[in-house]
């Protein structure tokens, strides 16, 4: 574990508490550095280091090696992109499945972990701050359900990871080994299992959106059941936060009745959302800092950007900066969706609109004239004041939505009648007739449903599909489902390399 260091201590206590910036709980503004040993003395300075314990969640959109990036280009339905084939060693890598260990970007490990890190430290200190108690456990149950969140992510994406429960220190920081994956999964689920009982079922949208609540967790949860093969389990307690289909759960969430309004810029924490990353301009993110932790804006939206993207005059297209050209739908996608009512909110064609005069753009690596439109660059949001323009998008990404939760009871359920409703209530959203519930139904809307948020390649690897999908792109059975350890993390320790990687 030679990414964890000391430092990172500073990093999580260095958070300014709220207040500092008003668009909500996650945007901070560091403050310089504090003594790790006099620091956790208050419910203040805990609560600032809880906020650090959140930040690591910003990896899913936030920095060019962000998850959703990285997981739509080892999916079926997207190229990697980007402006040519060298343009991100990492992403292009797994687009096509040759992945090694010294071209697998080391921050999905170590980004994680950091957070991880940070959840140990603010844990240990809990018990011995002046605060109350309701604040106490309300802290811990937040540092316990985002170190279960960082810890799902390793293990479905590196599998054989340490688990790490307690702060490292200088004389055993290169002792962890790798626990088995059934350890890790029970490590997450008794997480989460003793933060919800304490979590709150809401919190004040203008002072704490952001911060986990009890239907999250519960989300997170059965998520995480249905991974590890618990599908009763994780039935029962998406049940809690699903609530009647198509109706509005006990905790107020409810599907919206226009899907296009969940990629609206402004519609942050609206009441699909249950887990949701906070982005802001508030932090003026720059080239300097970008993608270490302090940038806060979205930096997906200039990446899936057409480059040199522009609209002809009293043209109806659409007005885009350019960007970067990451995240390109493939023809297989576009088939797959032309006929449903998601595809305009889900995929822009700029090769028609190149073709009809209204739009111009430049063809980068791997184009195929089409463009994630869930998370397109918008004019009205580009930012005007400090730092980097590109670098300063707003729009929130969703890690779970109430559709998502709907879809995965109804995998964990198979069949039946709550299983038909959940499938009914998405498709009833966009319009579309009810069909009879079975597993490949469900597969299907899923790909149609999230199409571009990161999940289809877990959902593939899930469901055993992913050697079949990617047989084109090179796929291995047996390696590809897993990432490799990077090689840094593997020289001066105790880990072992993933299977068949070298």
């Amino acid at each position: 574990m030679k990414t964890i260091k000391f430092k990172y201590i500073f990093c999580a206590v260095a958070m300014a508490a709220i207040g500092s910036c008003s668009e909500d709980f996650v945007t901070t503004t560091p403050k310089g550095k504090l003594n790790a040993e006099t620091y956790y003395s208050n419910e203040s300075e805990t609560y600032a280091a809880l906020v650090g314990v959140y930040d690591p969640l910003r990896k899913n959109t936030g920095g060019f090696e962000n998850i959703v990036a990285m997981m739509n280009a080892g999916s079926d339905d997207f190229w990697a992109g980007g402006g040519s084939a060298t343009d991100g060693q990492g992403i292009q890598n797994f687009s096509s499945h040759s992945l090694t260990a010294l071209f697998i970007p080391a921050s999905f490990w170590n980004d994680h972990y950091q957070g991880i890190y940070r959840a140990n430290v603010l844990l240990s200190k809990l018990p011995s701050a002046t605060m109350s108690d309701a604040a106490r456990a309300r802290f811990t149950a937040e540092a316990k359900s985002l170190r279960a969140l960082y810890y799902f992510n390793l293990v479905r994406m590196f599998r054989n990871i340490p688990l790490i429960l307690q702060p490292l220190t200088s004389s055993d920081i290169y002792s962890p080994e790798q626990a088995k994956p059934e350890d890790v999964y029970a490590q997450i689920e008794k997480d989460l299992r003793e933060a919800i009982p304490v979590l709150p079922g809401t919190v004040p949208a203008t002072t704490e959106a952001g911060r986990m609540t009890k239907g999250g967790a519960q989300a997170l949860l059965g998520k995480v059941y249905l991974y590890d093969g618990k599908k009763a389990e994780a039935a029962a307690v998406l049940a809690e936060v699903n609530g009647t289909p198509g109706g509005t759960n006990q905790y107020g969430n409810k599907l919206l009745a226009k899907f296009s309004d969940l990629w609206v810029v402004s519609n942050k924490f609206n009441t699909e959302s249950l887990i949701e990353v906070s982005h802001s301009s508030a932090g003026n993110s720059d080239w300097g800092f970008w993608g270490s932790g302090r940038d806060e804006g979205n930096s997906l939206n200039v990446m899936v950007g057409p480059r040199s993207y522009t609209r002809a005059a009293n043209s109806d297209a659409p007005d885009l900066p350019s960007g970067w050209s990451f995240s390109v739908p493939t023809q297989k996608l576009y088939d797959a969706m032309k006929d449903d009512p998601r595809f305009a909110a889900t995929i822009l064609d700029v090769k028609a609109l190149k073709a009809a005069g209204k739009a111009d753009y430049i063809a980068a690596n791997q184009d195929t004239g089409y463009f994630l439109n869930k998370f397109l660059p918008r004019m009205s949001d580009v930012r005007t004041g400090g730092g980097a323009a590109e670098l300063n998008y707003k729009q929130d990404s969703y890690i779970i939505r109430l559709a998502d939760t709907y879809l995965l009871e109804a995998e964990a359920l198979g069949s039946g009648p709550r299983a038909q409703a959940l499938l009914d209530a998405v498709r009833a959203r966009v319009g579309l007739a009810p069909v009879p519930v079975t597993l490949a139904a469900i597969k299907q809307e899923r790909r149609m449903e999230l199409a571009g948020e990161g999940h289809r390649f877990f959902d593939l690897v899930r469901w055993g599909d992913a050697a079949t999908a990617l047989a084109d792109r090179g796929f291995n059975a047996g390696t590809d489902e897993i990432f490799p350890i990077p090689f840094v993390e593997l020289t001066g320790t105790k880990l072992k390399q993933n299977p068949n990687y070298q």
